[in-house]
């Protein structure tokens, strides 16, 4: 047990020396001036220290916080871009927005609590996008069949967890060809970034061309991409938000952004048109089994890739280069995923934008538990986010299509046998508007070029399974 002697000894020591001073201060003269003298609180600074460890991460109250209102910034884009992707979808975009905030705060409370890690959670970019774009308005899938696979997905992601299945799918697929589904699904949302701005159109004798550069429209989604680049330019945090806001508020004169009529403080939204919406009925379709499988490798590669890359930047690995309590924190996805399909959004996810926080100076749940209140509290703006356009929204989609392909620096090129899977699987996803096919034909390739050269011994069994898989789902 951490007691109040412990507790004396942080007070005057360590890192969180003036949080516990000032609080207790605070405290007793906030209790004293209502009568409540028992309450103490330095019992509140034991409890947040026997959770959250934070004086044996070397961090204080007051950094926890400044790392949660910093990472909170840098995602809370997701608030407005969720519901407007999934209503393309069909979705009731008032209720998709309630049911992105309770899932992301209840996969959050999972990740502070169990794994007491830094890592905010929320429905991820790129599988929000597969859900409308390639299932829905692709394949023709109902939004609720959507819904159904993200569910059955959660709950093998939970099955996964438990035996470490994970990490068999991870390693059996070639690093290439990881870091070229990651470049092609930005490639796959910039494109629908810059579709949904009216920055390319369809034309029937070239397919697409570019649109008309006097609609207000377009102009303001060309402003929002410079804005956003200007703003990261100058590591502003929060770019993202800000030029969201900026955008909506130029949409004002336009006529583009319209105010809200009432007051922008508001009850949340029903859920009542998306909760418990699933629908099992078409599941026996061969199709749906890729989307359940494309659903949960993205999944897969996104939760490792970011639980990876944001304890590496906060020095929280241990010896062995591995994430603490690793399957915890991928508990934390599943269930947010499992929620998330219940109450009506798609995939929940960790996000790389905790790396913000952590710069900021977060380093263990508390700072997760920070980001959950403030979207919380985003509850009851629905109005403010409301307004936002989809002039301010594609912008961010072409940005953030540009931060995931990243990875493109890392892909070796000169080998034909990996670059030319690599190469496929990247221009298919946007070409085709389905992240699905790019991994199919991408693996496929793989596999067949290996075994036509003679470097089948470098094919995994996993990798082979796969591939049947595929070729069986063509032929049917």
């Amino acid at each position: 047990m951490f007691g109040k002697a412990q507790a004396d000894a942080c007070a005057s020591s360590g890192p969180v020396r003036g949080e516990f001073e000032d609080l207790k201060i605070f405290g007793e003269l906030w209790t004293a001036d209502r009568g409540l003298s028992t309450i103490k609180p330095d019992s509140v600074l034991t409890m947040l220290e026997k959770i959250f460890h934070l004086t044996k991460n070397n961090t204080s109250i007051r950094n926890e916080i400044l790392g949660g209102v910093t990472t909170f910034m840098t995602m809370a884009y997701i608030l407005a871009v969720n519901p407007q992707i999934l209503s393309d979808a069909g979705m009731d975009k008032d209720a998709v927005f309630t049911a992105t905030i309770l899932a992301s705060v209840v996969a959050m409370l999972v990740m502070a609590l169990a794994a007491n890690l830094p890592i905010a959670l929320a429905p991820g970019m790129g599988l929000n996008a597969f859900f409308a774009y390639t299932v829905v308005r692709g394949m023709g899938y109902s939004w609720e069949t959507a819904l159904t696979a993200v569910f059955i997905e959660g709950i093998l992601f939970v099955i996964m967890s438990f035996f470490n299945i994970r990490e068999a799918i991870i390693k059996s697929i070639p690093v290439n060809l990881k870091y070229a589904i990651s470049v092609g699904i930005g490639l796959f949302i910039a494109f629908n970034g810059l579709v949904n701005a009216g920055i390319i159109i369809g034309d029937p004798d070239t397919l697409v061309k570019i649109g008309d550069t006097t609609d207000p429209d377009v102009v303001l989604s060309l402003a929002g991409i410079i804005i956003i680049g200007a703003l990261l330019i100058f590591r502003i945090k929060g770019a993202l938000l800000i030029g969201i806001l900026l955008i909506t508020v130029l949409g004002l004169p336009f006529g583009i952004t319209q105010w809200p009529e009432n007051s922008i403080i508001s009850k949340p939204p029903s859920i009542s048109s998306t909760f418990l919406a699933i629908d099992f009925s078409t599941l026996l379709n061969p199709d749906i089994l890729i989307v359940v499988f494309t659903f949960l490798f993205v999944d897969i590669f996104d939760t490792v890739g970011t639980l990876v890359g944001v304890c590496s930047r906060a020095k929280l690995l241990d010896e062995k280069g591995d994430v603490p309590k690793s399957k915890q924190a991928l508990m934390a996805d599943a269930i947010g995923t499992i929620t998330g399909s219940l109450l009506g959004t798609s995939t929940v996810t960790s996000y790389i934008e905790s790396a913000s926080g952590i710069s900021a100076g977060g380093r263990t749940g508390m700072t997760t538990i920070v980001v959950a209140f403030l979207f919380l509290v985003s509850l009851f703006l629905y109005p403010l986010f409301s307004m936002v356009p989809g002039a301010a929204t594609a912008p961010v989609l072409v940005i953030v299509g540009l931060f995931m392909i990243n990875p493109i620096r890392q892909i070796d090129l000169e080998d034909y046998s990996e670059a030319i899977p690599v190469f496929l699987t990247i221009i298919i996803m946007p070409l085709t508007l389905s992240i699905s096919e790019g991994i199919i034909v991408g693996m496929m390739t793989y596999v067949f070029l290996k075994v036509i050269t003679g470097g089948w011994k470098q094919v995994s069994l996993v990798m082979y399974i796969l591939c049947a898989i595929f070729i069986l789902k063509f032929i049917l």
